[in-house]
């Protein structure tokens, strides 16, 4: 019978090779497949009844990690997509603070040119011209004099990059004739 793949009569044999285990405590004395596996000192293969018998957990799972490392992965994942969220949220508060100031620098330059152009009525008029075109473009005017026929227009954009975060960007302008 040897070889043969036939199991003996007589007892359980050593899984998959048809042939007795001899030795002291061998004998599984007929619990399980996969206690022949236990009793020859080699594991169970893919297939085969779990080692250990009754249903019971098997002593080595290669494939599976330690109990102490089972859901680490998951923790370093939730992390790194924190990082990515905050850096956008940052990166648009940047984003956000960048449009504000060319919004201001808008404001102010066709403002300066608002108030240049009214600048030979005074300066009432000037700068109620600057005052208009800066409301115009969602800007608040600080600032506007007239130095001759030049005009000094500063004006301000307020902007909220994060929730609970409030500034101001402010820019100047000057704007007059062409002098030769």
């Amino acid at each position: 019978m040897m070889g043969t793949g036939v199991r003996p009569r007589g007892g359980p044999t050593m899984v998959g090779t048809g042939v007795r285990p001899s030795g002291a405590g061998a004998w599984c004395r007929g619990r399980t497949p996969g206690c022949d596996a236990v009793a020859s000192g080699r594991r169970a293969f893919e297939g085969e009844a779990p080692v250990g018998g009754r249903g019971e957990r098997p002593l080595f799972e290669p494939n599976r990690p330690p109990a102490a490392d089972r859901g680490g992965a998951s923790i370093c994942l939730l992390f790194v997509g924190l990082v990515f969220v905050l850096v956008g949220v940052f990166g648009a508060a940047i984003g956000t603070a960048r449009l504000a100031r060319h919004q201001a620098r808008v404001a102010a330059d066709f403002a300066a040119l608002a108030a240049a152009g009214q600048a030979l009525r005074g300066d009432g008029p000037a700068c109620l011209a600057a005052d208009e075109l800066a409301s115009a473009n969602q800007a608040r005017m600080a600032g506007c004099r007239l130095d001759g026929l030049d005009a000094l227009v500063t004006v301000e954009v307020s902007v909220t990059p994060l929730p609970g975060f409030y500034r101001v960007a402010t820019a100047t302008a000057r704007a007059g004739p062409v002098r030769a």
